[in-house]
């Protein structure tokens, strides 16, 4: 549906020297995720309040609709990168304000930090961090549905382990939204999330690790950071390399890691492939470490069997659904 209305309003991703794509593709495919995730927590909200979180589930509703509306307009009107910063931080304190909050961290050898006052700017440095190393990685085919998809695995079956059960529903949750677009997102994509739905889904990927595993006193720091390895380190090397070439770190470029694996020849499906590849090695680790591999692993081939199905059924029975 968001598809038909994006073509009639001619709202296209044009070709570019950073894009792979070689003709139009329509975009604001995050309005689908938003929306296939807000109508399906409303079908449970009440219940939400029962939980101790309630509040910080608010803080993630309101605080991912703001950065939504952000994408939604820099998908549009393509926004100065400094005005979508200055929004990111806004959706981020609100966020903050009503509950999700990193208030300790949990160190390797049982130490634990406590911020105190560092509480809002790491909280708030995380959360737009993560939006925008999942919108970072969006330059491929499936790349960021795959990987919010896979991620979003990963947080559920820590939350479940750690007894966070509304955490492991708003992950799940999110994993499907992000896995129904994939089956039109996979390459050739007939659609694009935008920044409206990579920045939506990696505020509420960080969100959900705050609420959920960051809160518990069984999962350290590092197990979050790896969760999220390829995104952060994707963002880490772009920033630095910006910075030692004397460039702007918020101008885009074409050296991302999918970049450097398109130029090596793997192509768009391979690409991905290896890239999911080095997710669920992450996550294996990760859950390894909980000892809930092999609960991880049956979501996951679950998970990559539904989407090789959908995949296969669109591309037979829409073919229409073309670039």
């Amino acid at each position: 549906m968001v598809r038909q209305k994006a073509i009639q309003a001619g709202f296209f991703d044009q070709p570019g020297e950073r894009k792979i794509h070689t003709s139009p593709v329509p975009r604001l495919g995050g309005i689908a995720i938003w929306a296939g995730f807000m109508l399906t927590i409303g079908t449970l909200l009440i219940g939400f309040w029962h939980y101790p979180h309630g509040n910080a589930v608010a803080g993630i509703l309101a605080g991912g609709t703001v950065i939504f509306l952000l994408g939604v307009v820099d998908d549009l009107y393509n926004l100065s990168p400094y005005v979508k910063l200055v929004g990111q931080f806004v959706a981020a304190l609100l966020a903050f304000y009503m509950g999700v909050q990193v208030n300790t961290l949990d160190l390797p050898e049982s130490m634990l930090l406590v911020l105190h006052s560092l509480s809002l700017p790491v909280t708030v440095l995380w959360l737009v961090g993560i939006s925008n190393a999942i919108n970072l990685i969006d330059g491929v085919d499936g790349l960021a549905g795959g990987v919010i998809t896979l991620s979003a695995i990963t947080l559920a079956t820590i939350a479940v382990f750690t007894d966070q059960p509304v955490a492991a529903l708003l992950a799940a949750i999110l994993a499907g939204v992000n896995l129904g677009f994939l089956v039109y997102n996979f390459h050739p994509a007939c659609i694009f999330m935008g920044d409206s739905g990579a920045l939506f889904s990696g505020f509420t990927l960080g969100c959900i690790a705050v609420t959920g595993v960051l809160k518990t006193k069984v999962v350290v720091m590092l197990v979050v950071v790896m969760i999220f390895i390829l995104p952060i380190a994707d963002i880490s090397i772009a920033v630095f390399r910006r910075l030692l070439q004397g460039k702007n770190p918020f101008k885009p470029d074409a050296e991302h890691i999918h970049h450097k694996l398109l130029r090596a020849g793997l192509g768009p499906v391979k690409t991905v492939v290896y890239l999911y590849g080095a997710c669920i090695a992450a996550g294996m680790l990760v859950t390894g470490y909980v000892n809930y591999l092999w609960n991880y692993l049956l979501l996951i081939v679950g998970a990559c069997l539904l989407a090789t199905v959908l995949i296969r059924a669109r591309k037979s029975l829409h073919s229409d659904l073309k670039r």
